[in-house]
């Protein structure tokens, strides 16, 4: 029999034993195909008004998703190793060199890859028109694409493939090489187990590690609440810095600290339950502080890439609305916004329109913070009461009192809390003497839309008359005529839109409500497509790489189940004690990562207007629910050693 037969038998016993890896290295290829095949897709690149920027969100998230997939099989590799470490030390013992054994596993490597490789492409192949459909309903764009196969979508996975197979072949020949026999047949021994009993000053040091790493995440949980200043890349590194130190202390010092001081307060009887959950997680939870990291380092990121991404593309209608409160509108124009009503009516469509006198002048809005700063810029001084005809319940300002209304007021200023800047003032420069008018407080939303310039300042129309008499004659002064269009039936609006294009003076820059709302679905319904699919391929990795570790410690204790069978206890007895183990193993990294994921998009939340709690749940659930499926596959798993124990 030859190298290459004995990899191919041994190919066959794997793909029985490790079907998760096999199953979960197809669909990371699979969905590099559809990545690819839509990158290569003439009739959507068609669809979309900006195919640049889109092909350039395709190739980035392209190579994340490659990233992801070389992460994914290396750890499992690892693991993988580990767990045949007892059949590579036979191979050795018999008389085999590491260069041939090295030679058989790089060959059974290549072939168990191509297979995935193989079933892939035509998994990928099979559903990429339905993802291209899901992409196309996430636009809403109409349509139906064609069914063809993408060989350069199919040439670009190969690569793939290739690169992920030299990476894998290089891990496993640097542990055939380094490692000894007696490592090899230790290798999947349990780790921490220590017959002395630590010392005081040990105990001590443990303890302090341990409050370490709650101090940490602590400390990166208060500081991502503020960190929207001055120093906001500064205070995102130490975030960041902060929490992931923070999760690994966690893992390695304070949950076994946590689970030591209990045994020691039940004087080590632990019982059966106990023995069978607290006792193997304190053993190991050392030596699995990288990859329960890792999983929730993952878990978060993926949570929070989709939850804003979701939450961008869930709040883009209101978004719009709140940066273009009308949707159309002219100013100055008074002939063409006669015009756009004459063909409004010819078309039957019914609509409201609301002329809105106000004044732009030259002016500075006074910073508390910065009494240095004194910056002329343009207002746009608008009249409460000419607004309220479309809005009953906007404010009217008390005389010689204003309100401004910013739309971006969020990313404007270095911090999100307004009570710092608001209340100030309003100076005027008028015949050398400076008026000046109290600026109450700023509301987050534009009074008219954004394409009219100056800074939205609501006043009284008292006051409005009262600032038109005293600048009149200044610079920068201007009588401004702003025609409103609002479309009381949806329907029209893409109607109404195409007639009103004619009267944009700027095609690069869309100035009507339907025509921005269009080019916000399309990026924000890019982001969620890509965010969600990069989300699979993150939670595919992090679920199999925590069901490999569980099935390679379910196998290290087929012995204890054993003797327990032997000494009476049922299987069910037993797999209670099991499951309280894995609930551990699967609740603490998704728990983590679904609290860092919070304080993340809290803190990210400043450049979304809308409120997020409504996304932020559902992706959070969606997420936890294909996690736990994963916590599942491993209970059937350990079902299964526990039940042929005695076989």
């Amino acid at each position: 029999m030859t190298v290459f037969d004995l990899a191919l038998r041994s190919m066959r016993q794997n793909v029985k034993h490790y079907y998760l890896y096999f199953f979960a290295l197809i669909f990371s290829l699979s969905l590099f195909f559809v990545f690819s095949s839509l990158q290569h897709d003439q009739q959507v690149q068609a669809m979309m008004d900006s195919s640049d920027k889109f092909l350039v969100a395709f190739q980035s998230a392209a190579i994340l998703l490659f990233v992801i997939i070389v992460i994914f099989t290396v750890s499992s590799n690892q693991i993988f190793l580990r767990r045949r470490s007892r059949e590579i030390g036979l191979y050795q013992l018999i008389g085999l060199s590491k260069g041939w054994v090295a030679r058989y596993l790089v060959i059974e490597n290549i072939l168990l890859g191509f297979g995935a490789l193989i079933a892939g492409i035509i998994c990928g192949a099979l559903v990429a028109r339905l993802f291209v459909l899901i992409l196309m309903k996430l636009l809403r764009l109409d349509g139906m694409p064609a069914i063809d196969f993408s060989l350069p979508a199919a040439f670009d996975t190969v690569i793939v493939f290739v690169l992920v197979v030299v990476i894998t072949s290089v891990q496993i020949i640097y542990m055939i090489c380094r490692s000894t026999l007696l490592n090899l047949f230790q290798a999947d021994q349990q780790p921490d187990l220590s017959n002395q009993p630590p010392s005081i000053r040990a105990s001590i040091l443990t303890a302090i590690y341990a409050m370490l790493g709650i101090v940490l995440l602590g400390y990166g949980y208060e500081l991502s609440g503020r960190m929207v200043d001055e120093q906001l890349v500064l205070n995102s590194f130490l975030v960041l810095v902060s929490t992931i130190a923070g999760t690994y202390i966690l893992f390695r010092v304070t949950i076994k600290w946590c689970f030591s001081w209990l045994r020691k307060r039940k004087n080590g009887h632990l019982g059966l339950y106990n023995s069978l959950s607290l006792a193997p997680l304190m053993h190991r939870m050392k030596g699995n502080a990288n990859s329960l990291t890792l999983i929730t380092v993952l878990s978060a990121l993926t949570i929070t890439l989709v939850t804003m991404a979701y939450s961008i593309y869930y709040s883009t209608e209101n978004t719009v609305r709140m940066e273009m409160p009308y949707d159309f509108s002219f100013e100055n124009r008074k002939m063409d916004a006669q015009s756009f009503i004459t063909e409004l009516e010819w078309e039957g469509i019914n609509f409201s329109y609301l002329p809105i006198e106000a004044l732009r002048t030259k002016g500075v809005i006074l910073n508390p913070l910065d009494e240095s700063s004194y910056i002329e810029t343009n207002l746009l001084w608008l009249p409460a009461e000419q607004l309220q005809r479309t809005d009953k319940k906007l404010p009217v300002p008390s005389d010689g009192e204003a309100v401004e209304y910013s739309v971006t007021a969020y990313t404007a200023f270095d911090d999100s809390d307004f009570s710092k800047r608001y209340p100030t003032n309003i100076e005027l420069i008028t015949e050398g003497q400076t008026v000046s008018y109290p600026l109450k407080e700023l509301v987050v939303a534009n009074l008219v839309n954004s394409d009219i310039s100056g800074n939205q300042i609501l006043v009284s129309e008292h006051t409005l008359r009262e600032i038109e008499d005293s600048m009149s004659s200044t610079a920068g002064y201007e009588k401004v005529q702003i025609d409103t269009y609002r479309i009381l039936d949806k329907g029209d609006l893409a109607l109404a839109s195409s007639l009103y294009q004619k009267y944009n003076p700027d095609e690069h820059f869309t100035t009507d409500f339907y025509a921005r709302y269009r080019q916000m679905i399309e990026i924000s319904g890019l982001l969620i497509f890509i965010a969600a699919f990069l989300g699979l391929a993150f939670l595919a990795s992090t679920g199999s790489i925590l069901y490999f570790k569980q099935m390679t410690e379910a196998e290290q204790e087929k012995q204890s189940f054993k003797t327990l069978r032997q000494l009476g206890f049922d299987e069910k007895m037993i797999m209670k004690g099991i499951v309280r183990k894995q609930m551990v193993v699967f609740l603490l990294p998704l728990f983590m990562g679904v609290l860092h994921s919070i304080f993340a998009v809290k803190a990210a939340s400043f450049i979304i207007i809308s409120d997020i709690t409504i996304p932020t749940i559902i992706s959070i659930g969606a997420y936890a629910a294909i996690y736990f499926l994963f916590a599942l596959f491993t209970l059937g798993y350990y079902r299964k050693i526990v039940k042929h124990a005695m076989l």
